[in-house]
C-alpha cells in the first residue's frame, strides 16, 4: 500500500457567492466538509473564481458521483501491471467511487513494436477478462484507457488498435473507441514516437455514453491536441471527457495541464485524465499528473509524479449552470466553420 498513501488526492468543490473573489485565507473553507479520505494524503488545488453562484443543494456530498483517477507505471509485465491497477481500483471503490478511470497503455508498455504487437490480445482475452471479473469485484465501472487490442483485421493487417474499453459494474463491454489520432512525432529530448509502425487508427468517434457520473466521452492521449473532438464530443452530448495518456517528460510539462483545461473551457465539460507516471523500462518513461478538470478550468484533483490515485466529485448541475449562463455553444457560427458550431444535445 505505500503506492496508495504516496497518492494524492484532491476533492475540492468550492461554494462561491455570484461575483466572489477567492482569498488566500478562504481556502480551507472551500474544502466540501464531511469527507474524509483515510490511508491518502489530501492535496488542494489552487482554485480560481466561479462564475456563478450554487444552490445548496447541489452541494450535497451524496448526491454528487465520485469518480477515481488511477496512475500506474506500466511495464512489459501484464500480470505485474494487473495487480498494482487492480490494488487502487479496489481502493477507489473502498472510499465510495462509482468509476475509475485507468491510464492509456494500462495492460502493458513495450520495449519496442515487435513486442508490443507479441503482447497484444484480441478484447476477448484473458487479459480483459480480468478486468471484467475485477469490475464485478469492485462493483464500479471501469474506463480502460488504452487496450493493446488485436482487431478482426489482425490476420490481414498484423496490427493492433488503441482501443478504450468502458466496462459497467456487472463487468460488460458497454463501449470501446479505437484512437483515431495517432502520435508519430519527433520531440528532441524525448526520443521519437512512431505509433502507427504498430497500431491502425480508429475508423470514428464514439457517441457519449451514459454512465453513474454523467455522460462520457471517449478520447485517448494525442487525441487531445484535436479540440474538433473534444467540440465534437460536446455537441453529441458529453458532460465528461477522457483523455487517459502516456505523456512524454518534454510534452508533459509544457503542454500537459494547459491542453486539458482547454478542452475543458472550450467544451464546458469535465476532463478526466489518467496518465502514465515513471520508468517504464530503460527505453522510455511518462509525466504522471493525473488530474480531474471541471468545466470552468479549473484542477479540482491531481496526482504527483508516482502511482497512486485521486478522487473528484462530478457535479452535473454546476456544468449545467454554467452552460446557461455562459452560452458559447449558441454563439457559434457553423455558417462559417461548419458543423462543429451546433448547439450540444443535453437532457432537460
Amino acid at each position: 500500500m505505500h503506492g496508495l498513501r504516496a497518492g494524492l488526492v484532491s476533492l475540492f468543490l468550492p461554494f462561491l457567492g455570484q461575483g466572489s473573489v477567492v482569498r488566500p485565507h478562504q481556502l480551507l473553507s472551500l474544502l466540501r466538509p464531511g469527507l474524509r479520505i483515510p490511508r491518502l494524503s489530501v492535496l488542494c488545488a489552487q482554485p480560481r473564481p466561479r462564475a456563478m453562484a450554487l444552490s445548496p443543494s447541489s452541494f450535497s456530498s451524496g448526491a454528487l458521483p465520485l469518480v477515481a483517477v488511477c496512475q500506474v507505471t506500466s511495464t512489459p509485465d501484464k500480470q505485474h501491471n494487473f495487480k498494482a491497477c487492480a490494488e487502487l481500483v479496489r481502493e477507489a471503490a473502498r472510499l465510495g467511487a462509482c468509476l475509475a478511470f485507468l491510464p492509456e497503455a494500462f495492460d502493458f508498455i513495450a520495449r519496442d513494436p515487435a513486442e508490443t504487437l507479441h503482447l497484444s490480445e484480441p478484447l476477448g482475452g484473458s487479459l480483459l477478462g480480468e478486468y471484467k471479473q475485477l469490475a464485478r469485484e469492485c462493483g464500479l465501472w471501469l474506463s480502460l484507457g488504452g487496450f493493446h487490442e488485436r482487431g478482426q483485421d489482425w490476420e490481414q493487417t498484423q496490427k493492433i488498435y488503441n482501443c478504450h474499453v468502458l466496462l459497467d459494474s456487472e463487468g460488460s463491454v458497454v463501449a470501446t473507441y479505437r484512437k483515431t489520432h495517432l502520435c508519430d512525432v519527433e520531440i528532441p529530448g524525448q526520443g521519437p514516437m512512431h505509433e502507427s509502425s504498430s497500431t491502425m487508427p480508429g475508423p470514428s468517434l464514439k457517441s457519449p455514453v451514459s454512465t453513474p457520473a454523467g455522460k462520457i466521452g471517449l478520447a485517448i492521449c494525442y487525441d487531445m491536441r484535436f479540440p474538433e473532438l473534444s467540440l465534437a464530443l460536446a455537441q453529441a452530448g458529453a458532460e465528461i471527457l477522457t483523455y487517459p495518456s502516456a505523456f512524454g517528460s518534454v510534452t508533459g510539462p509544457a503542454h500537459w495541464e494547459v491542453l486539458l483545461r482547454a478542452r475543458a473551457i472550450e467544451a464546458q465539460c469535465y476532463v478526466v485524465a489518467a496518465a502514465q507516471c515513471g520508468r517504464h523500462h530503460e527505453k522510455r518513461a511518462s509525466y504522471g499528473h493525473s488530474m480531474v478538470v471541471d468545466p470552468w478550468g479549473t484542477v479540482v484533483a491531481r496526482c504527483s509524479e508516482r502511482p497512486g490515485l485521486c478522487l473528484a466529485r462530478i457535479d452535473l448541475h454546476y456544468l449545467r449552470q454554467l452552460r446557461q449562463h455562459l452560452p458559447v455553444f449558441q454563439h457559434r457560427r457553423p455558417d462559417l466553420y461548419g458543423s462543429l458550431g451546433g448547439p450540444p444535445s443535453c437532457d432537460s
